[in-house]
This record gives C-alpha cells, sequence and structure tokens, in this order.
C-alpha cells in the first residue's frame, strides 16, 4: 500500500513576485492557503519546506508543519528532496507529492488525482497532471505548457514531451500541463542527481530533464487548472477567486 507526503516548496525571493509566500490573499497568506487545502486532500502528512524563518513562523502559526531548508537551491525538486530527507530519514514514505506553493486555489481532489497514474501502471516513474485547454489564446500562450501524450485510458495518459509551443499540430485537443508532480521516492532522488538536461535548459521545463534521462511520466486528466499565482495580477485574481463565498 502505497505511503505518500506531501511537501510544499515555498521561495521568498520570486522575481516577478518576492515574498510571494506570505502575500495576504483575505487574512491568511497565501502559503497557508496551500497547505490548507493539501492537508485537505487526506492523502498523507503535509510540510511545507521553507527558505525564510517568516514562512516557517507563518505555517507553524497557523497549526501547520515546516522545515527550513538552504535558500540557493536551483528549483522546487531539490527543495523538497533536501527537506523529505529531514523529515524523512528511514525512507517511510514510499511517494512524495510536490504541491507548488504558489497555488491557493488547488482543489484537494486534484492534489489526490496525482496518485491514480502511480497506482495504475507500477512502470510509472513521476505522474503529474493536465486539462484540456479551452480558451483560445492559451494555445499560443508560452506561459501556459502543453504536455504531448499518448492515451492509455479515457483519465491517464503517458507524457511523450512538454513544451511552450502549441502542440501538437492539427484537429484535437490541446493540454494544459498543470506543475503538480507525485514522485516514486527512487525516482526523485534519480532525478534530482541529473544535471539540466539540453531540453530543459532550451524549454525552461524541468520535467524535461526525466523524459530525456528515460524516466516514464504518466498524466492524469482533471477538469480544471489552479491558478499559479507568479505576478500581482495573478494575486488580485486569487483574492477574487478565494473571496468569502466565492471559494474554489
Amino acid at each position: 500500500m502505497a505511503r505518500p507526503i506531501v511537501l510544499i516548496p515555498a521561495r521568498m525571493s520570486a522575481t516577478r513576485l518576492p515574498g510571494k509566500p506570505l502575500a495576504d490573499i483575505h487574512g491568511a497568506p497565501m502559503i497557508v492557503h496551500v497547505w490548507r487545502r493539501a492537508v485537505a486532500a487526506n492523502v498523507g502528512p503535509v510540510f511545507v519546506a521553507a527558505d525564510d524563518p517568516r514562512v516557517i513562523e507563518a505555517v507553524t502559526s497557523a497549526g501547520g508543519k515546516a522545515v527550513m531548508t538552504r535558500f540557493d537551491h536551483a528549483s522546487g525538486s531539490d527543495r523538497i528532496f533536501e527537506a523529505l530527507g529531514a523529515v524523512d530519514a528511514g525512507g517511510v514514505h514510499d511517494i512524495v507529492i510536490n504541491v507548488q506553493g504558489d497555488l491557493p486555489t488547488i482543489e484537494p481532489s486534484v492534489v489526490r488525482a496525482s496518485l491514480a497514474p502511480l497506482a495504475a501502471e507500477p512502470a510509472a516513474d513521476i505522474a503529474t497532471l493536465a486539462t484540456p485547454i479551452t480558451r483560445e489564446p492559451e494555445k499560443d500562450d508560452p506561459n501556459v505548457v502543453k504536455v504531448i501524450a499518448s492515451e492509455l485510458d479515457p483519465t491517464r495518459l503517458r507524457a511523450l514531451y512538454f513544451t511552450r509551443a502549441r502542440a501538437p499540430w492539427g484537429e484535437g485537443r490541446l493540454l494544459h500541463h498543470i506543475g503538480l508532480y507525485a514522485y516514486r521516492r527512487a525516482a526523485l532522488q534519480r532525478f534530482v542527481a541529473k544535471r539540466p538536461s539540453p531540453l530543459e535548459r532550451r524549454e525552461k521545463l524541468e520535467q524535461l530533464r526525466a523524459l530525456e534521462d528515460g524516466m516514464r511520466v504518466d498524466v492524469a486528466l482533471v477538469d480544471t487548472a489552479p491558478l499559479g499565482v507568479d505576478s500581482p495580477e495573478d494575486l488580485e485574481r486569487a483574492r477574487i477567486l478565494l473571496a468569502p463565498g466565492k471559494e474554489t
């Protein structure tokens, strides 16, 4: 039986929105909103992996658990791997779910959905999520990452490539990749041990490192994409979406 743990990386020095984890959304820091939703998923213990004591204080004051990590990690995957060694050195948890700390509207059901591909396919190393693109401008938006995948069943696919370009060509749906990952523990260790790959550097998409290394990434389809907060405009949209009486 799988024994997941949820780790939420939080970095204070985001270029477009410095101090992002502590951005106020209706009286609570954004990182606390994410933590609460990850806890509500009820898949396993939840820890925030932070690079600043102010984030630790915000999470623990809300009743959560947090662990301090180095400030100089290149990616969230590196940060959660350090945190995993601190909170589970004995290796009790065999699946590690990486929930980005800037997804304050994420549905608990979406967190749970990330486990389905690993349960269905023992050969899958990593699971992630996608949803069909319905807004035409997003099809050509490089900030909306697309996943090209082969269908395994109506709700599950195998990733072949990730890109910022409009792809694949021709008629048919395009899929918006949601940057939430469930790693088998050994796969996470293998992933962070690898240097950034050529396609990863070109597309600026970390998940391509796994594909270039021959790892299998399966994808669960979900109904909607959570809002990723990367700018002041995104933050205002999150405040609107999470206004009392309008929670997603």
